[in-house]
């Protein structure tokens, strides 16, 4: 049988791939930051318009798995990560073009911009997806964490750095300086992206028949063939419920601390640039703490971690619940931090063990699991974003007080991190045999995956 040995990604490769998802987050942030910025002030329409439309680029990614399983199919990632990124910078191109008719006619602007974001989400789909599919399948055990805390490090240097150089080239704002300059720097991203992209894959890649043989078979086959997975519908389940929880956040957290602690916008957005660290500290440790030496020892592994991301998270919010409704006096700031390094801590691992489980799941299809944990995680941060808003207004209103508004929002975050906690629990992971490709998670009884996890 002619089974060669695929070339591994090297540190050098992985920081190329690195510049890709900076390019991504890159041009992402220019319409996700940015026009929501216009829209709102410049242009004085309601907060819920740029929030329905960063909720359409998100409900889009529900092509992820389509998305997953074509890279499967194709057996190479690279002509997905390249059109995607050219269909992400054609919709970051058109989300601020919109702009320029919107100050005339609002309808006619806000229908470019629902093109140019439903253009997004399905290029951030392909590329994305791929991209991670393309690491999963050609990375070391040991550097799976290291090498997805590069990614998304380098994702969060592309959302600060585009920010800062865009930001500081458009004033004295005008609407066409504003599409000027975003559609320069998408421009520049993209370029830089597809580089750094470019032959890659050529290098690492050698296909055998046998895989080739693999991957035959339609899309719909194989999305019910992997759901019969337990360990696959587990994942899902936990992908989903730790960003839901995780994105409820997102919006409330600086409105909070302005309505309960007065306090003002400069230092609210500063609170925000703490929890942001404290993400990074977080990504930074388990990346460390998961690699090398570390790898194969009970510290080292991505499903402790995954565990104590989301039991640390459930604590901070239940803190910060109790803050909100003014039963202690512990420093909002640090509690901040400690959430930021919580949430850092269990998404790099998360992001690690969807790599493992892809590829340890077999049958060739670690395209399609990465599409379909892609997706529910897009799934989950649409609606978290919009249901923490919601809640924290409905609560709000219910208890006639914005402060047990804002605690009930973040109690509730609290116990869907405690749900996250006992789905990780319920993960087990089945390593491959040695030369096959074709076992994947069986179902385990009930009663021996407990006696497992305790043991």
């Amino acid at each position: 049988m002619n089974n060669h040995q695929s070339q591994k990604l090297s540190w050098f490769q992985i920081f190329r791939l690195g510049i890709v998802q900076l390019g991504i987050g890159g041009m992402v942030v220019i319409t996700t930051s940015t026009l929501n910025r216009v829209m709102v002030v410049e242009l004085l329409l309601p907060a819920a318009v740029p929030g329905l439309l960063v909720m359409a680029h998100y409900l889009v990614q529900m092509l992820r798995p389509r998305m997953g399983h074509g890279v499967d199919k194709g057996r190479k990632a690279t002509p997905w990560i390249m059109g995607g990124l050219l269909i992400l910078a054609t919709g970051s191109i058109v989300s601020s073009f919109s702009i320029i008719p919107m100050f005339e006619n609002r309808l006619s602007g806000l229908l470019i911009a629902t093109v140019g974001f439903l253009l997004i989400g399905i290029g951030v789909s392909a590329a994305g997806t791929s991209l991670l599919t393309l690491l999963a399948k050609n990375v070391d055990e040991e550097k799976r964490a290291a090498s997805a805390g590069v990614l998304w490090i380098m994702m969060i240097a592309g959302f600060a750095i585009t920010a800062m150089i865009t930001g500081s080239l458009l004033d004295p704002f005008t609407p066409m300086r504003l599409f000027i300059v975003c559609s320069s720097a998408t421009f520049f991203l993209l370029c830089l992206a597809l580089l750094s992209v470019w032959g890659l894959e050529n290098k690492l890649v050698r296909k055998t028949i046998a895989q080739k043989q693999i991957v035959s078979g339609g899309f719909l086959g194989a999305i019910s063939a992997i759901w019969k997975e337990k360990e696959t519908r587990l994942f899902t389940l936990f992908v989903f419920a730790s960003m839901f929880a995780f994105s409820m956040q997102d919006l409330i957290l600086e409105p909070f601390a302005g309505s309960v602690f007065d306090l003002t916008p400069g230092e609210t957005t500063k609170l925000s640039g703490m929890q942001h660290a404290g993400v990074f500290l977080g990504m930074i440790f388990v990346s460390i703490i998961c690699s090398g030496r570390f790898s194969t020892k009970k510290i080292g592994s991505l499903n402790l971690w995954i565990t104590t991301g989301c039991m640390l998270s459930c604590l901070a919010l239940l803190i910060i619940a109790i803050l909100a409704s003014g039963a202690t006096s512990i420093h909002l700031q640090s509690i901040v931090i400690f959430l930021g390094v919580s949430n850092g801590i269990f998404s790099i691992a998360a992001i690690g063990l969807m790599m493992q489980l892809a590829k340890e799941g077999g049958k060739r299809k670690e395209g399609i699991r990465m599409g379909l944990w892609g997706a529910s995680q897009a799934i989950a941060f649409a609606l978290g974003s919009l249901m923490g808003t919601i809640f924290s207004d409905l609560f709000g209103y219910l208890f006639q007080s914005a402060r047990e508004g804002y605690a009930t929002v973040f109690l509730l975050e609290s116990a869907i991190f405690g749900l996250a906690v006992f789905i990780s629990l319920k993960l087990k992971f089945v390593k491959q045999k040695s030369g096959s490709n074709e076992e994947v998670f069986p179902e385990v009884p009930q009663s021996q995956l407990i006696h497992e996890i305790r043991g």
